[in-house]
């Protein structure tokens, strides 16, 4: 792992430029992944939580802090641990010419219950707790903040430390040392009994020579005094934002001004501002006059990293739609479409169930968009919508047994993907707890295929030779890789589809990867 320092070789700087590609292909080598740390590892034989099971991962910008979101309702944080020291030790190595093989190291910082199981009782409706996303939003005065969704409801939290502080009782203390040294106590008991209101029969010289102080025989009078700081991290929901989605919420994405939001279900996606949670402003409408004439749904809206005005969005029909918040109130057109058109003759029954895109990244830079369909993963330049830049296999060799996958619903499993920072690889999951990395620029036959376990390299399979060229048109002219067995027979028979990698995030400044098994949060490093 070769950190990148934050100057010319950032990847806003160089992904764009076509002079600096050469020397980025010349630079990359393969990655050799390594195992780093692993959170909530469950043993041999143990039944797995249905509510514990991780349904969301992610990074925020600076890669610090990482959060995970399960399907009982809550969000679990962690920082990182070495990053403190990390300038000092760098710069250390770098005079002392030693190769830096510094990870992040996470630890775990505090949990909240981000969202209860509810009820519409308009429309008999159970509304799960589970966690669909997790974004990060921009920090203030060393706090956190961050938006995580279910079906229906989406809450702007803050996390901050709060310090709790323990005061001793302020007391009057009736011991006290007269003037010969000895310790006397004020006796207020007499034998005569008290009369109404309070008062006495005789005054008792004893009392009196008690409040009589000497010097030096003044009571104690013990002030309030800080006895303890605990410093205690306190989860509290700033804003709910609801009632503004009637189909299941699929994602959602901040913008890059820092100040609004989209939310996307199936039909619908809607504007919010972080400050008004009571109205939003529904930019894209696809709900037709008749249900019945509904062809293709909404699956995944992403807002461009650095553009404010623009936004993707994908479809149950395999395209991405590209959208100019400045065109219309309303974005019924789009600027661009990526799609990419089957091969005649080519179509099945499972053609459209496949073709579904079930998550969109754009690159760091905003340059490149990939998208992940139940069989490939695809890259696609924003200046050229004719066609993907390449297109990687995942699990083709499933594709006989598509029957079967949708027969146990399989075929309908939702894999997320990701970009490196430097945009140099792209990852995302399969079943058997696999998850394969690829090179990402052109000409690399890097492909990598982890499992998340202690030693993610034991399903390890050799890379190909070189790239094979698909059944694409001539003006596409990508590339197809990653064709190759995982590691099983060729009908696929030792696949466990019932254990699937579907969530994964990638370090945004570091080759860095944090991925969902079941319950268990894995981490690894290259």
């Amino acid at each position: 792992m070769n950190p990148r320092d934050s100057g010319d070789d950032s990847p806003g700087a160089t992904a764009g430029s076509s002079s600096a590609a050469p020397a980025q292909q010349q630079q990359q080598q393969s990655l050799e992944w390594r195992f780093a740390q692993v959170f909530g590892e469950r043993a041999a034989g143990e039944d797995v939580q249905e509510v514990d099971i991780i349904s969301a991962i992610e990074f925020d910008k600076s890669g610090d802090h990482l959060a995970t979101g399960d399907r009982g309702g809550r969000v679990v944080l962690f920082e990182r641990t070495d990053a403190r020291d990390e300038h000092a030790n760098r710069r250390e190595l770098e005079r002392q010419d030693v190769p830096i093989t510094r990870h992040p190291e996470f630890r775990y910082k505090t949990e909240f219950q981000s969202h209860e199981p509810e009820f519409d009782y308009l429309k008999s409706l159970e509304i799960e707790e589970k966690i669909n996303k997790i974004k990060w939003c921009q920090t203030a005065n060393n706090a956190l903040f961050l938006l995580s969704t279910n079906d229906k409801t989406i809450k702007y939290w803050k996390v901050q430390e709060k310090k709790v502080k323990q005061v001793s009782v302020m007391a009057l203390d009736t011991s006290r040392t007269v003037g010969d040294g000895t310790t006397s106590r004020a006796s207020t008991s007499t034998s005569e009994p008290p009369l109404p209101n309070g008062g006495c029969s005789k005054k008792s010289d004893s009392l009196n020579s008690d409040l009589a102080f000497p010097p030096g025989g003044y009571p104690s009078l013990r002030l309030p005094v800080v006895t303890n700081q605990d410093v205690n991290l306190v989860a509290r929901c700033r804003r709910v934002y609801a009632h503004a989605h009637d189909y299941h919420i699929n994602s959602i994405s901040n913008n890059s001004d820092g100040e609004t939001f989209i939310s996307a279900d199936d039909l619908r996606i809607n504007l919010w501002n972080l400050e008004i949670n009571s109205q939003s402003f529904n930019i894209v409408d696809v709900k037709p006059t008749n249900m019945e004439d509904l062809t293709e749904v909404i699956t995944c809206a992403e807002f461009h990293p650095t553009h404010c005005n623009t936004l993707a969005y994908s479809s149950s029909k395999g395209s991405i739609r590209l959208i100019d918040l400045r065109q219309s109130a309303l974005c019924d057109n789009h600027s661009k479409i990526f799609e990419e058109h089957e091969a005649p003759g080519a179509r099945s029954f499972f053609t459209e169930i496949i073709a579904s895109i079930s998550d969109v990244k754009f690159s760091r830079d905003g340059r490149y968009l990939l998208s992940r369909d139940y069989m490939t993963l695809k890259l696609w330049d924003l200046n050229m919508d004719s066609g993907p830049v390449s297109t990687f296999q995942v699990h083709e060799h499933l594709r006989p047994r598509l029957c079967d996958l949708y027969e146990n619903d399989s075929i309908f499993d939702k894999f997320e993907c990701c970009l490196s920072g430097d945009g140099l690889h792209v990852a995302t999951g399969s079943y058997g707890n696999l998850f394969r990395v690829f090179g990402s620029t052109p000409g690399s036959t890097e492909v990598t295929t982890l499992e998340a376990s202690r030693n993610p390299m034991r399903r390890q399979i050799a890379n190909p030779t070189r790239p094979t060229r698909g059944t694409l048109t001539s003006m596409t002219r990508g590339v197809r890789r990653g064709g190759e067995n995982l590691g099983v027979d060729a009908n696929g028979n030792s696949l466990d589809f019932s254990t699937k990698l579907l969530h994964l995030a990638w370090h945004p400044t570091e080759n860095s990867i944090a991925c969902a098994a079941a319950n268990s949060l894995y981490m690894y490093y290259a």
